[in-house]
């Protein structure tokens, strides 16, 4: 299967501890192509339709959904819990999200 940034994945992330996110859910490749072509993990980040105002929140439309990217949940998980290929985020999400993630780590 081709892993791509910015790609949108149904995943399966249980079993789950504590107020991680539950469930198969969508979720956004996050981690570079380099690394997603050459290792079986992946960084990602879940979606979800519960819109909180935080600063590590991304907005966005998928699907005709309204939702949001949750970088405060990013993780690394192995190629085995992608279920099915969902499509991309749009081009302004995939830009809102570098900007969010460089404001999370560059302080």
């Amino acid at each position: 299967m081709e892993v791509k940034r910015f790609d949108v994945f149904l995943i399966n992330l249980d079993p789950t501890i504590g107020h991680e996110i539950k469930k198969s859910r969508p979720c956004v490749v996050i981690s570079p192509d380099q690394m997603n072509h050459h290792i079986s993990t992946v960084i990602i980040a879940p979606m979800t339709t519960t819109i909180r105002n935080y600063p590590t929140r991304v907005n966005c439309i998928f699907q005709n959904t309204k939702g949001q990217v949750v970088l405060d949940q990013i993780l690394t998980v192995d190629k085995i819990r992608f279920m099915k290929k969902l499509g991309r985020v749009q081009k302004r999400t995939q830009e809102n999200i570098v900007s969010v993630l460089q404001e999370m780590f560059a302080t």
